[in-house]
């Protein structure tokens, strides 16, 4: 028969064992990797003219225009899959998502599509990180291809803490606020130069350079789903060198309408305004001051 402390040594080197073997398989399953994708269309190479290409239902090139995007985001779904992502999920984000379909989408991606979402877009900290597919620069940007923030005709500039962003930036700080960094962006030169304003790190697909707002070098679209899958796979490898972009509370949103593009906005808590054409959404975080300004 076996002494006690024999059996005290036996059952101590049993539970090594099983401990070890555990932290070993723990070390070989890699961590839930869950990437969102915003998608647009007017930075997707070979588009340049919004009636013309980007309106459902009315631009007589549309469906041409729904092709590319398709085969831009199904390039960076592939490329993330192969950097290490186990999860994508893909936002229609063009138009009040009328620009993507089930029957085209990466069969290993979800597709969010649909409205209303969220202000926030349905993002949470579930998410290692998003991406950027098809983005446009800011109103304004010099040199950038159908520029516009959110509203073409409604939106002269947007202020966040007094540094000016555009769509780009506000979800580069939304994303930033529940942990979740802006790992890589495909879009034309000036979206990628507004990406590394804020994420230096992030990686680029440039996949066009503007000469105008309506005019610019396009990448023939196989080349440019060939340099969005690799940068989308260098993106999840490099995942952890890019931080969140966090922007310290409280926090002020000034937004600048065009003269034609002023809503009905009701002056309360934390909503000003400066004059008639600017106003101030101020809140506790980027979170409550955003809601307070998608709410009017």
């Amino acid at each position: 028969m076996m002494k006690r402390d024999e059996i005290r040594l036996a059952l101590l080197m049993i539970f090594s064992l099983v401990f070890f073997a555990a932290l070993s398989g723990a070390a070989e399953n890699p961590k839930t990797k869950k990437i969102y994708v915003i998608t647009d269309m007017e930075g997707v190479s070979g588009i340049v003219d919004t009636d013309l290409q980007c309106l459902p239902y009315q631009s007589p090139r549309f469906e041409e225009s729904h092709k590319l995007l398709t085969g831009e985001v199904n390039a960076a779904v592939e490329g993330l899959l192969e950097g290490g992502a186990t999860e994508v999920v893909v936002w229609d984000g063009h138009d009040a998502s009328r620009s993507l379909s089930v029957l085209d989408i990466h069969p290993k991606a979800r597709l969010l599509t649909g409205t209303p979402v969220s202000s926030t877009l349905e993002l949470d900290a579930t998410y290692s990180a998003i991406i950027f597919i098809g983005q446009h620069a800011m109103a304004g940007a010099e040199n950038a291809i159908l520029s516009h923030s959110y509203s073409s005709q409604g939106i002269q500039n947007i202020w966040v803490n007094g540094k000016a962003v555009g769509e780009v930036g506000a979800r580069v700080m939304l994303a930033g606020s529940f942990g979740v960094p802006a790992i890589m962006l495909s879009g034309d030169a000036a979206a990628c130069k507004e990406i590394h304003d804020l994420v230096p790190q992030a990686e680029c697909a440039e996949v066009k350079a503007g000469v105008s707002r309506t005019a610019g070098y396009m990448l023939p679209h196989p080349k440019a789903c060939a340099l969005i899958r690799e940068k989308a796979r260098r993106a999840v490898e490099r995942l952890a060198d890019v931080k969140p972009y966090k922007v310290s509370g409280p926090v002020e949103v000034k937004v600048e309408f065009t003269p034609r593009g002023t809503p009905d906005i009701q002056a309360r808590e934390g909503i000003e305004r400066i004059n008639d054409r600017l106003w101030v959404f101020r809140g506790k975080d980027i979170v409550d001051a955003w809601l307070k300004y998608s709410s009017f």
